[in-house]
């Protein structure tokens, strides 16, 4: 086998590599991420017409948008979405909800705490530590800057 040097490697990778079609990718983005929010719409006119208040329509969509985000995950339907569909998938809190749940389908076979419970944030927890932190810091600031 002839020996490459880093040139001719880096162009036989450049051949091998699919080129992806981003003008593609974007429209299913879009169509599934406005899907996604169409369905949040959905919801919330159905809540509002049952006759919730505004603080329950506001805490009831997000609630059952993840509920569904997990449940789909959970039977790997979510997962097919995100290989169509990319970003359209992440981006809403349907995508918050999926980075929790597939981290702790992956290690069930581990257990329920060593396992499920051990590896749920894995994905997710630097997030909300950061989110926490955050919002720690600016409400120090809010609250000095406001005496």
């Amino acid at each position: 086998m002839k020996k490459m040097n880093n040139e001719e490697y880096m162009k036989y990778v450049e051949e091998k590599v699919p080129k992806p079609s981003y003008f593609k990718n974007a429209i299913r983005a879009f169509l599934v991420g406005g899907l996604i929010c169409s369905l949040g719409q959905l919801f919330l006119n159905y809540y509002t017409s049952i006759g919730l208040d505004k603080k329950g329509v506001a805490s009831a969509v997000p609630m059952t948008l993840v509920f569904l985000s997990a449940l789909f995950t959970g039977i790997g339907l979510y997962d097919k979405l995100g290989r169509f569909a990319g970003a359209g998938s992440i981006v809403p809190i349907t995508g918050f909800a999926n980075s929790i749940v597939s981290p702790a389908m992956e290690f069930k076979r581990e257990g329920y705490v060593f396992g499920v419970a051990a590896k749920m944030f894995v994905v997710a927890g630097p997030v909300l530590v950061y989110g926490y932190g955050s919002s720690i810091v600016y409400g120090i600031i809010y609250y000095f800057a406001n005496r």
